[in-house]
């Protein structure tokens, strides 16, 4: 039998695997993809997958494994950006509000509660909506709305790291704060980010592909894996594979992070560390 850590290590080693064969088609689109993901094939509408077509052809007659790759692209940019943008924002509200007073910590995290408070694809929608539809504005929505739980986490963290003995010794010997905030604070609150982020990636995708899904998310004729799906819903019967494939590549990424993340949490967790 595969032990626990063993099988454990191949998921991530297999995680990691694909999530580099993502990348790279998302890279080398316009040299890998057979077709334009917008070039239309009337005469091939509903095609099942073949030698012609690999994954089949949609109800456009455009290549499904095109547009699958070049929603990779939309996908792995959403992630990246919502990621950079909610870590620099969240984490800066979080160190200023576990190293500021406790009249600007209780400001800032109240602020943060209210954002959390709303449900996020109602929040997303909203944001959405007020800057107007497109890939854009949805990841500055989702960066925005993703914010505070970097928020919590940094400043959870910066409020425990700030009462240990070689963080007090710094400030007694009149250490300016923002060298402090880069010597000590930031290199021990590593750990815990790298793990929060991967978890904002996945839930990133999720949530783009559900927004494009509505009509509110990427704008036709772009290729998102959730457009696809929103494309497919009408014709499940005559032509699965419309649905099968991007669907497929939606859960297959969010298991992958999902799966990175999990491991870097046990990996990076002392207690679990010293007890295993």
């Amino acid at each position: 039998m595969i032990s626990t850590g063993k099988s454990q290590r191949i998921l991530f080693a297999l995680a990691v695997f694909f999530l580099l064969i993502l990348g790279a088609a998302a890279v080398a689109a316009p040299w890998v993809t057979p077709y334009k993901p917008t070039e239309q094939f009337l005469a091939r509408r509903f095609h099942a997958p073949g030698l012609q077509n690999l994954l089949g052809t949609d109800n456009f007659g455009r290549d499904i494994l095109s547009r699958v790759i070049y929603g990779s692209r939309s996908a792995l940019i959403v992630g990246i950006v919502t990621v950079s943008l909610a870590l620099s924002v969240g984490a800066t509200m979080g160190i200023l509000a576990g190293l500021g007073s406790r009249s600007l910590d209780s400001f800032l995290m109240l602020f943060m509660d209210a954002i959390l408070s709303f449900p996020t694809i109602l929040l997303a929608m909203t944001v959405v909506s007020f800057m107007g539809y497109g890939l854009v504005q949805v990841m500055l929505a989702l960066g925005i709305i993703s914010s505070p739980v970097f928020a919590r986490l940094v400043r959870a963290e910066t409020l425990s790291i700030k009462t240990e003995g070689y963080v007090e010794a710094a400030r007694a010997l009149g250490t300016p704060v923002i060298k402090i905030v880069f010597k000590h604070i930031i290199p021990n609150l590593l750990g815990k980010l790298v793990v929060q982020c991967s978890i904002t990636f996945a839930s990133s995708i999720v949530i783009e592909a559900s927004l494009s899904y509505l009509g509110v998310g990427t704008q036709p004729p772009m290729a998102s894996w959730g457009l696809m799906l929103k494309d497919a819903r009408n014709y499940l019967v005559q032509a699965p594979w419309m649905a099968i494939y991007p669907g497929l590549c939606l859960a297959l990424t969010v298991l992958a992070f999902n799966i990175i993340g999990d491991t870097l949490s046990e990996r990076l967790n002392p207690r679990l560390n010293g007890s295993s």
